[in-house]
């Protein structure tokens, strides 16, 4: 076995005890969750105390054996101070933040310190590859609860799980790094990527109504008087003409000349693949709902009727991003 492998092995013993499915909130780190492992530092410090105990020994050397031990006490004292600063710490999970596919979907973590002392240099490191990676550097007053946030990048569109998380420190000499391993029951939802340039919506069914310029009941523009009803609002009415005529009159109101968009998958052009369709749909969906635009999304097995809105636009995504699940469509 090659010397880096050896280090490898010796550096992460816990990867045995790695949780495999999440865990159940809130979760406290005790003496049998934290692992304390060397360091390269703290490898190299052990070398030296070897060498310098051999040569004490060899010569007699009483000044060795104290600076020896010495700075073996410094070592041992940092092992321990590394162990007290997770130890009780209590992690819960707290809200996240989903994201298109190329960006980055941020999981929130709610970690307490119950304890009168503060906890410094603490690291959040989640992914489970190199290029998958996300890292949060932070610390924690006494007795208080920090919202940790962990950004790691959504490379596939659909449900992302936060997966395997470690939380370490090196405080305070970086001759030992204390980590605890967990997998916090949280997921975040990857959307498709809209398309960068996506042609207008087709005409017809698969695009625009014939509908243009129609009024719809609505609270934007002004749009007429109409008999009172007990079910009227007292904010609508019509104070100025029930002063002069005494006769009680409703404002109304309508939304004018937008365009309802009606967007099909299969109207879509048969060349496209299976992603540059969710992509072109989501482009279309998001360009929609910034012009103030009603629309509806018709999917293989699955419709959404004509409507606006941050819940409707999210549904919609959200279908898209889960499009080809078999487990979410039965």
């Amino acid at each position: 076995m090659s010397p880096v492998a050896a280090f490898a092995r010796l550096r992460f013993p816990f990867r045995r005890f790695r949780p495999k499915a999440p865990e159940a909130a809130p979760l406290t780190l005790s003496q049998h969750r934290i692992y304390v492992v060397p360091t390269f530092s703290g490898l190299a410090l052990a070398g030296m105390l070897a060498v310098m105990l051999i040569a004490s020994i060899n010569y007699g050397l009483s000044l060795g054996y104290a600076f020896c031990f010495l700075l073996g006490g410094i070592g041992v004292a940092s092992a321990i101070h590394a162990f007290r600063n997770l130890l009780r710490l209590s992690i819960r999970p707290g809200r996240v933040e989903d994201a298109f596919c190329g960006g980055s979907a941020v999981f929130h973590l709610l970690i307490d310190n119950p304890d009168a002392h503060r906890r410094p240099a603490l690291r959040l490191l989640g992914g489970k590859t190199p290029e998958l990676r996300g890292e949060t550097r932070f610390e924690l007053p006494p007795m208080a609860c920090g919202d940790i946030a962990l950004a790691l990048p959504a490379r596939q569109r659909g449900r992302m799980p936060a997966g395997r998380t470690i939380i370490e420190t090196r405080w305070p000499l970086g001759l030992v790094r204390a980590c605890s391993v967990f997998t916090p029951a949280m997921e975040a939802l990857v959307f498709p990527a809209p398309e960068l340039a996506p042609p207008p919506p087709p005409p017809g069914s698969g695009g625009v109504s014939a509908n243009r310029g129609a009024a719809r009941i609505g609270n934007e523009d002004f749009a007429g008087l109409r008999a009172y009803q007990e079910t009227d609002s007292p904010q609508h009415l019509a104070w100025k003409v029930f002063a002069r005529s005494g006769a009680m009159m409703t404002k109304q109101f309508s939304d004018i000349g937008d365009t309802d968009l009606f967007f099909d998958w299969r109207a879509l052009p048969a060349a496209l693949s299976e992603e540059s369709r969710l992509s072109r749909l989501t482009a279309w969906l998001l360009r929609a709902e910034q012009s103030g635009q009603r629309y509806a999304l018709r999917l293989p097995g699955r419709d959404f009727s004509i409507d606006r809105g941050e819940t409707h636009l999210y549904h919609c995504l959200a279908a898209l991003a889960l499009y080809g699940d078999e487990a979410e469509e039965a």
